[in-house]
């Protein structure tokens, strides 16, 4: 059986709009990876630092599903917006 495969995003959000078009566009992507939403947006509390704003964690199946989400054309489309209207971490980590 293969580990499940983590989105871990940490972000500043620059340009709300901007960031709702990646939004938008990202939901086909994840779906037909069999990914789902374990965290977005939410209270946050930071206690050893800075906070970027926003929290994103997405689980697949494995950690392949996640790495070809990622790579996948519909995901890269929408990733332009993204990049353009936040800043922060984006790692992909596969589960224990």
């Amino acid at each position: 059986m293969s580990k499940k495969g983590y989105w871990i995003v940490i972000l500043s959000v620059t340009d709300p709009q901007g960031y709702q078009r990646y939004r938008d566009a990202i939901g086909d992507a994840i779906s037909n990876f069999g990914g789902r939403y374990l965290v977005r947006g939410g209270d946050v509390t930071n206690p050893e630092g800075s906070d970027f704003g926003r929290h994103v964690v997405v689980e697949f199946d494995s950690y392949e599903a996640a790495l070809n989400c990622y790579r996948s054309e519909a995901y890269q489309r929408a990733l332009v917006h993204r990049r353009a209207a936040s800043t922060g971490h984006f790692v992909i980590v596969e589960g224990a």
